[in-house]
């Protein structure tokens, strides 16, 4: 069985829909191949106790939890005394961090000083692009919400995460409506419990296509039910 996740992005931003949530999405493909499925994708509001209501939840249920956002030097940026307060333990000075930072950003230290105050236990996690560092505690990993910060700080620990077997999958776009393949679906289901099964209706001025997405960590299983799936849809013209 795989490993599972959960992801949660946190920013009023997010939530209000001034700012797209990318990063659950990118992080979600990223882990697949790891061999890590992701189980729960939520985007919570900058609430000290809705961020540890929600990270203490998804902890116990999850092998790895990964967070984004509020990681700044704004008010509302409250993720590292959340997560504080999530597990119980005091915000403590990191020496190095501070020295650190204080070598980066020589124009304003005292803004970024806060940013080297984490909850006591936790491992630093050096963001590749400068700014705010991100941190492990337990099972749940910080980033920062910037995109690119996230990501580059996630590739650079990305092994970490490495459960097992990848996720792989199969994907077809086909020409029809979804109501004239949807048997052959179920069946799929049926057959290889295993599998994830997916389809994507899209429509558009040149005619209905559907986009058909099979997932599995077993290889052999994932492609006889691609192979089933696509003699399927030839036998039913």
């Amino acid at each position: 069985m795989s490993a599972t996740a959960a992801i949660v992005t946190i920013g009023n931003e997010l939530i209000s829909g001034d700012v797209p949530n990318s990063n659950g999405a990118w992080l979600a493909k990223r882990l697949a191949p790891l061999g890590v499925a992701t189980r729960v994708v939520v985007a919570i509001p900058d609430e000290l106790d809705v961020i540890a209501e929600t990270i203490r939840r998804e902890a116990a249920q999850h092998d790895v939890v990964l967070v984004t956002g509020g990681l700044g030097g704004t008010p509302d940026d409250i993720t590292r005394e959340a997560l504080a307060h999530t597990f119980g333990v005091p915000q403590v000075e990191y020496p190095d961090l501070v020295a650190d930072l204080a070598a980066r950003f020589r124009g304003d230290p005292a803004y970024v000083r806060p940013w080297a105050h984490l909850p006591e236990g936790s491992r630093p996690l050096e963001n590749p692009l400068g700014g705010a560092p991100g941190f492990t505690l337990e099972n749940v990993y910080v980033f920062p919400g910037l995109p690119a910060e996230m990501e580059a700080m996630f590739l650079a620990i990305e092994e970490e995460f490495r459960r097992g077997s990848p996720i792989a999958a199969w994907r077809r776009v086909l020409r029809t409506r979804e109501s004239a393949i949807a048997p052959a679906l179920v069946e799929v289901g049926e057959r290889w419990p295993g599998v994830l099964v997916g389809s994507y209706p899209t429509f558009s001025e040149d005619g209905p296509t559907v986009e058909v997405v099979l997932k599995s960590s077993d290889e052999a299983e994932l492609a006889a039910a691609a192979q089933w799936f696509e003699s399927a849809l030839e036998q039913r013209g």
